[in-house]
């Protein structure tokens, strides 16, 4: 036994490793201002563009739901390896630059601190806060993914049913008021009309008459290679829970969104967040939470969102002590 120790140990000292540590207030003392520096920057871009909130929380699950929070989503492509960017249900998510915007000014403040993956995770709560959610408590600690692979890229399809949509999100340690509560982001943001135009062949019966022909005839626009409409037919930009009282009113834009509203394993869930907005965003809030909870066992801090660090030769150690600004941990 002590033999594999040892073994172990030498591992450590030769590759090291960080593990994520996730905690309220991990940034305390290492980097204090982290999340304010985060906030004025998504405030200032929210003041000239209201369609982050929805961009930033399209970001976040998309980047969360394929095992874990930790920015692997932000990798650039190159020509030799694409990265999870390429995949198509990322090929339409925006709001790269803020991280970017973002990122810079907490290097400049802190290098090599705070990871991109908790930025994605800040940035969020703090654009839902400011189109009228909640401004709920965000576990920081999280570290950037050492890989991105556009073959691993496995997220809930518009079409699907709710029972296989139910699956997924179980698979992800969310239940299905976790689930009913997160598709509710669609209160804000839009849906291009390619992830719908399935329901624009011919009339579709679990749709409103007047908004399939408001549908068909934007989606038609010739001026628009994939025009958008509004997932929120009423109020697109607050966050609220009108979305839960337009698809009860057969007004919702994608399959999943319409088939929750009178699907037996989700309508109470429905009509419950319909009635009460307060339950409504203090379960998103929730299930937010709960998605950040799943992170990387290692990783590394970006030093540039885009990219993964260029891996550097490990310094002779001194009496066999491990760097103190390392997060070691035992890798097996």
């Amino acid at each position: 036994m002590k033999g594999k120790l040892s073994f172990l140990v030498c591992l450590l000292f030769m590759f090291p490793v960080a593990l994520a540590d996730l905690r309220i207030g991990f940034y305390k003392d290492t980097c204090p201002g982290a999340e304010s520096i985060i906030s004025g920057v998504v405030q200032t871009t929210f003041a000239s563009d209201k369609s982050i909130t929805p961009a930033l929380v399209r970001m976040y699950f998309h980047d969360c739901f394929n095992a874990a929070c930790d920015a692997s989503i932000l990798i650039d492509s190159t020509s030799a390896k694409p990265s999870e960017k390429a995949a198509g249900p990322n090929l339409t998510v925006r709001g790269f630059e803020l991280i970017d915007k973002v990122k810079k000014a907490v290097e400049e403040a802190c290098p090599s601190t705070v990871s991109c993956s908790d930025i994605i995770a800040v940035a969020t709560r703090d654009a839902v806060a400011l189109a009228g959610g909640l401004n709920y408590t965000v576990l920081t600690g999280r570290l950037d993914g050492l890989q991105s692979d556009p073959s691993k890229v496995n997220l809930p399809g518009t079409s699907i049913s709710v029972l296989a949509a139910l699956q997924m999100f179980k698979a992800n340690q969310l239940d299905s008021i976790d689930a009913v509560a997160l598709l509710g982001g669609h209160t804000v943001g839009v849906a291009h009309c390619s992830f719908f135009k399935d329901r624009l062949s011919s009339p579709d019966r679990s749709m409103d008459p007047s908004l399939f022909q408001q549908l068909r005839t934007n989606c038609s626009s010739s001026n628009n290679v994939d025009p958008t409409a509004n997932l929120d037919q009423k109020t697109p930009f607050d966050f609220d829970n009108q979305y839960y009282k337009q698809i009860q009113m057969r007004k919702g834009i994608l399959q999943i969104d319409q088939r929750i509203a009178f699907d037996r394993l989700t309508i109470g869930i429905v009509n419950d967040f319909a009635l009460n907005p307060d339950k409504f965003k203090q379960s998103f809030a929730n299930a937010m939470i709960k998605l950040g909870n799943l992170v990387a066992n290692v990783g590394e801090i970006r030093q540039n969102c885009r990219v993964f660090n260029q891996p550097k030769p490990r310094p002779q150690q001194q009496n066999n002590q491990v760097d103190k600004q390392e997060r070691p941990s035992l890798i097996f």
